[in-house]
């Protein structure tokens, strides 16, 4: 089977996305399919590398843990079983502080922090339709970056909702405030970062 035999108006699950084989990645973002963007730029991958590596030092030793793409981070709405399932989105990196959401498959259930990395091809998901996800998922902070502006927003959740932060710029320290005392200088990430 092919990604353009699949019926784009059905509505999938996670049983289905879990034994296709396709050579696309996709999601699945409330039953739709959606494709994935071609394999990361050079650049995409410095930034997801850079903020990797920070995670990587600050988490050493503690019970969260970060993932980053491919890892299928599995939304459930009425239970956890595959078919329940309608969303299986993969961020760019998430961190999970709660162990009983990993399982062999990825995680089930909202992450801690959720990272986007933004392209010119995805900014419409990520802004939109991830944002809407996520919110209702219950995901902690929603970091979103902007590679070309070389700037981060982040959106913390507050009584359900996602309230932004202010854009953190070239020279701003960035802090969580999942993670405490995780901070870093915004141009670490953009350390060896080459627009294009």
């Amino acid at each position: 089977m092919k990604l353009a035999d699949l019926d784009i108006n059905k509505v999938y699950t996670y049983a289905d996305y879990y034994k296709w084989k396709f050579e696309e990645r996709i999601e699945l973002i409330k039953g739709r399919i959606f494709k994935m963007s071609p394999a990361p730029t050079s650049a995409h991958q410095v930034i997801s590398r850079e903020v990797s590596g920070l995670l990587w030092q600050f988490l050493k030793g503690k019970p969260c843990q970060f993932f980053s793409a491919p890892f299928d981070v599995r939304i459930p709405r009425r239970s956890r079983e595959d078919k329940d399932i309608i969303t299986v989105v993969q961020p760019d990196i998430c961190v999970i502080c709660e162990p009983t959401k990993i399982d062999k498959k990825g995680c089930i259930g909202a992450p801690d922090i959720v990272m986007e990395i933004l392209s010119p091809s995805n900014s419409e998901k990520e802004l939109k339709l991830k944002y809407e996800v996520y919110q209702e998922a219950g995901v902690r902070e929603y970091w979103v970056i902007f590679p070309t502006e070389k700037t981060l927003m982040i959106y913390t959740l507050s009584d359900g909702k996602f309230a932004a932060s202010r854009f953190y710029v070239t020279g701003d320290r960035v802090s969580s405030g999942v993670l405490e005392g995780f901070s870093f200088d915004v141009n670490e990430i953009f350390v060896g970062y080459e627009s294009e």
